[in-house]
């Protein structure tokens, strides 16, 4: 067995690009567009890893999807978490307060991308 990929649907497809690949750096392995079936396809990978993120893009969707509350986040792994931090907020990307389950040091925060999900950001 092994990970694939994680599907997430957008709303606005290149904005969502723009933002996974500004934010933290994933690269587009390939696009697939399906007009008899009314979407696209985006695979996004960080560099050097084979697992990927699905973004999917129906044409038809006017109205923002409905994120339920069962969707949890996305979780990345950082060296620098201040640094990354920064990098968002200058960005002027939506990001929550640098936290930490454990007394002392923050070791995570979460950064929201252009469709309301949550991608966690953590200290590795």
């Amino acid at each position: 067995m092994k990970s694939l990929h994680t599907c997430i649907r957008v709303k606005d497809l290149e904005k969502s690009v723009e933002f996974y690949k500004d934010a933290f750096g994933y690269v587009e392995t390939r696009r697939a567009d399906f007009p008899e079936g009314n979407f696209t396809l985006v695979f996004l990978a960080l560099p050097g890893e084979s697992y990927e993120l699905e973004l999917t893009y129906n044409y038809d969707r006017e109205e923002p999807y409905d994120l339920g509350n069962g969707y949890g986040h996305i979780a990345l792994g950082v060296e620098d978490l201040e640094a990354k931090y920064k990098e968002l907020s200058d960005k002027g990307y939506e990001v929550t307060e640098l936290k930490g389950l454990n007394p002392g040091k923050p070791n995570y925060f979460f950064a929201i991308d252009p469709d309301g999900y949550k991608i966690e950001v953590i200290r590795l």
